[in-house]
């Protein structure tokens, strides 16, 4: 079983207990521009501001939901639609996940799903790191996914290795670490003492590469309801 298989199933389970599978409820997912999702922070680094990714929001009886994928547009439909969604490219997946962050929002599962704003940014990085030492001591960290203020928190703290899916960003040097394309995923993840992932995984059909073979800890609004489903940790203390 593939993990979007076991996600629909657990998911389903949710729907099903609620009876929302029969309702013709709608879900609504739009795209939000950078300023919404982020606010306007000092850094312009962020990938949600230069890079090629954005967030699609959806709406489950005025519960929000938020998944980042670089490949996305709107949708409207009723839950058992996305259920039967075939999830065969990353805006089908996007809004499959923002559908699950809503519909677990709303029934009261999960909370902090949704983007946090402005200067919050840095100061979650401070947080993951006091974290990391707390739970992990001073373990080697092999980051997945360019998240500027989490890279230079962890690079001032902690041995760090950077893979990132950006062009742009493969091959230069940020707080003194080169970041590297993902085919240097699997060399990192058996470097590492503990993997912290973007919660994109989610949506570009990786998130299962990370899971089982060392300490994890998944980052950011757009895992918050898979990471619940599945039982891993997903670190996002400061989204609301």
């Amino acid at each position: 079983m593939n993990l979007h298989t076991a996600l629909k199933e657990k998911f389903s389970e949710v729907v099903k207990k609620n009876g929302w599978e029969s309702e013709e409820i709608q879900v609504r997912a739009k795209t939000l521009t950078p300023e919404e999702a982020i606010g306007n922070p000092e850094e312009k680094d962020y990938p949600i501001i230069t890079g090629r990714e954005r967030i699609v929001e959806a709406d489950f009886r005025g519960a929000k939901g938020h998944a980042f994928t670089d490949m996305f547009g709107n949708f409207n439909g009723t839950i058992n639609e996305v259920l039967s969604m075939e999830l065969k490219n990353n805006f089908r997946r996007a809004i499959f996940i923002a559908t699950i962050n809503a519909v677990l929002r709303h029934a009261g599962l999960i909370n902090g799903n949704i983007h946090c704003k402005d200067q919050t940014p840095r100061e979650c990085s401070h947080i993951l790191v006091e974290k990391i030492k707390s739970d992990y001591g001073n373990p080697k960290i092999a980051l997945v996914g360019f998240q500027p203020r989490m890279a230079e928190a962890l690079a001032q703290n902690f041995q760090l290795r950077i893979t990132d899916l950006d062009k742009k960003n493969i091959g230069t040097e940020k707080y003194g670490v080169v970041i590297q394309d993902p085919s240097c995923t699997q060399e990192n993840i058996d470097w590492g003492d503990l993997l912290v992932v973007t919660g994109s995984t989610a949506v570009n059909d990786t998130m299962k590469e990370f899971i089982g073979s060392k300490p994890v800890l998944f980052y950011g609004v757009t895992v918050a309801g898979p990471a619940f489903l599945l039982g891993v940790p997903n670190f996002c203390p400061l989204g609301t």
